[in-house]
């Protein structure tokens, strides 16, 4: 599990990592990695927090790459699409994918005082949801797991 939210780091790194990633994956599937695009993935990964989509376009707004909500929500559409960004359905809010390697099954760690956001892995097939999808003969195409609670900082100063 990354826990490189919960940690005191560098963001520039992950944001350069996170771009190159994106930016060789987009060149290797010949799709094109746009500027807004780019863009939003860095405000992703500025931070790691959930982040919505209007939010996104006000920043957006802000540099002159776009006023409309049609902006943000394409960006966010291909980068879902393409697994550089997951969407946190309980905050209705994205953050970047923090694993670049790409078929896994995130599970989500969301603090309830900061807001930061962790992403894990997880394997849907095993443990209560698999064995109940097994029971049922249902094969599990796609899972969404959230966690709400307090992250170490939180905690700490509780």
């Amino acid at each position: 599990m990354s826990s490189q939210a919960f940690e005191k780091h560098d963001h520039k790194s992950c944001i350069a990592e996170g771009v190159a990633a994106a930016a060789s994956y987009c060149a290797d599937q010949k799709l094109q990695f746009t500027k807004t695009r780019q863009r939003v993935l860095e405000i992703l990964l500025s931070e790691h927090k959930a982040i919505g989509a209007y939010e996104i376009l006000d920043i957006l707004r802000a540099e002159g790459l776009g006023s409309q909500p049609p902006v943000a929500y394409r960006a966010l559409e291909f980068l879902t699409a393409h697994g550089f960004a997951h969407r946190i359905e309980r905050l209705n809010a994205f953050v970047a994918c923090t694993h670049f390697t790409g078929g896994h099954t995130p599970v989500f760690l969301i603090c309830r005082s900061c807001d930061r956001v962790v992403e894990a892995g997880s394997d849907p097939t095993r443990g209560e949801l698999g064995r109940a999808a097994s029971e049922a003969g249902f094969v599990i195409e796609r899972a969404v797991r959230e966690a709400e609670g307090l992250c170490p900082y939180c905690v700490d100063a509780a």
